[in-house]
């Protein structure tokens, strides 16, 4: 099932016309209603004349999560805040959140986009859906609720924690979707394992996983132990929100609604733009956004873009799921490290949890990693040499993984702190 076919199937001829035109009425209001945009084209030596088509896409500046920040709160805005009927804010680690607004128009575009990115997952108006997400200046909960009531599934908002009323609604409400973050997917099957649920008498077939990267291996985990089908949706609040890709129930990579957001994938040193099949860092143009439209967006987020046809017979440019980012990337003793990339070695180990901990710190000058790592209760034993044995293991699959050496420390289930958000998988203790 498709949500709005004539576009999510149009041809690539037609795609690239539209966004062309979208494109060049989009430059045009930048140009003149936003001063930071008007500045970045002077500097080039830009003119919105000079920008005819999509292929003009190249010539525009870049935009980066610290220009939204230097404009905070709203200095990006292309309209006066009197047609601004929402604001929301990124989650943000540090300093200032980055601060996105929309207008009337703009809300109907987000739930149009979530519209698709639940009928991707097989979603219907026969559905009960259980936002798991955070509700608030965070783009999750409020995003696919109305994506969800455009569709006219049932919409049960029971927002983010609480996880005992989380697993009575699945059970009372007879939920058949959840939409939550992928590691509190699996803190839901570890509380509903503790009280001897079997997840297939719950009525979820579907859930809808985003906010954090994850890999092929742990959707397996969710999968196995939720006995649903996981999709992956992506989305970041600088471009909307949830509903700027989603993969659909064949899962072979996101769809990008491509009519909204223009993809490119660039060369994270030269920043030059690379071509399909290649890997690189993910940028997004909005084109249809009225509140907060953004140029070459650098979303850190590293991806392949490829355009075959999908079985399911969308058109739109697919992305691979990413699985890391630019920024969340650890370089340690010169070596590039993404913590995915050991979350999916001890997705292939049997008797590990699907939870962990980089330490990272740097002594006489040199940075070593220590990888917590809870070990399933069956097979934590007393017996030193089983437990030296099996620290070995895991110390050997993932230095083969990295290249680098690392130092194993095997902690009792539940000792790795839980999260039902975003989950913490780094404390990095260098001074830099």
């Amino acid at each position: 099932m498709i949500w709005n076919e004539s576009i999510e199937c149009m041809n690539r001829e037609g795609i690239r016309a539209l966004q062309g035109k979208r494109l060049v009425e989009t430059v045009e209001r930048v140009y003149h209603n936003v001063k930071f945009y008007r500045n970045k084209m002077q500097d080039l030596g830009l003119e919105p004349g000079d920008i005819k088509d999509i292929d003009d896409l190249y010539k525009l500046p870049f935009t980066t999560k610290d220009d939204l920040r230097e404009n905070y709160p709203f200095g990006l805005f292309s309209v006066p805040m009197s047609e601004v009927v929402r604001v929301h804010a990124s989650s943000g680690t540090t300093g200032k959140p980055t601060v996105v607004g929309y207008t009337r128009k703009d809300l109907s575009t987000w739930s149009e986009v979530v519209a698709r990115t639940l009928t991707c997952a097989g979603i219907q108006k026969h559905d009960r859906i259980q936002i798991a997400y955070g509700y608030g200046l965070f783009t999750g909960g409020l995003g696919v609720h109305y994506g969800s009531e455009k569709v006219g599934a049932t919409v049960i908002p029971i927002s983010g924690g609480n996880t005992a009323k989380q697993i009575q609604l699945m059970q009372d409400f007879e939920s058949t979707a959840i939409a939550c973050t992928p590691s509190y997917a699996l803190y839901l099957a570890e509380a509903l394992e503790e009280q001897g649920i079997d997840p297939e008498t719950l009525n979820i077939k579907v859930g809808i996983f985003g906010a954090e990267p994850w890999t092929e291996n742990m959707r397996k985990e969710i999968e196995s132990k939720l006995k649903i089908k996981a999709i992956d949706i992506y989305g970041l609040s600088e471009i909307i929100g949830p509903g700027v890709s989603s993969e659909c129930e064949a899962q072979d990579g996101l769809h990008i609604f491509e009519d909204h957001f223009i993809p490119e994938v660039v060369d994270t040193n030269t920043l030059n733009p690379l071509g399909y099949g290649e890997k690189g860092e993910l940028v997004f143009t909005t084109v249809t956004k009225e509140a907060l439209p953004i140029l070459r967006y650098r979303t850190r987020d590293l991806t392949i873009l490829k355009d075959e046809v999908c079985s399911c017979g969308r058109t739109m440019v697919r992305m691979e799921k990413c699985t890391g980012r630019s920024d969340d990337m650890l370089i340690i003793r010169g070596v590039n490290i993404f913590p995915s990339q050991i979350e999916s070695v001890l997705l292939e180990i049997s008797e590990t949890k699907p939870h962990y901990l980089l330490i990272v710190e740097r002594i006489n000058n040199l940075d070593t990693l220590e990888v917590w790592v809870e070990v399933d209760g069956v097979f934590f034993s007393d017996e030193i040499k089983k437990l030296e044995f099996l620290t070995k293991k895991i110390t050997h699959a993932i230095e083969s993984a990295l290249g680098i050496g690392v130092k194993v420390k095997l902690v009792e289930p539940k000792t790795i702190e839980r999260s039902e958000g975003k989950a913490k998988r780094v404390v990095d203790k260098r001074i830099i």
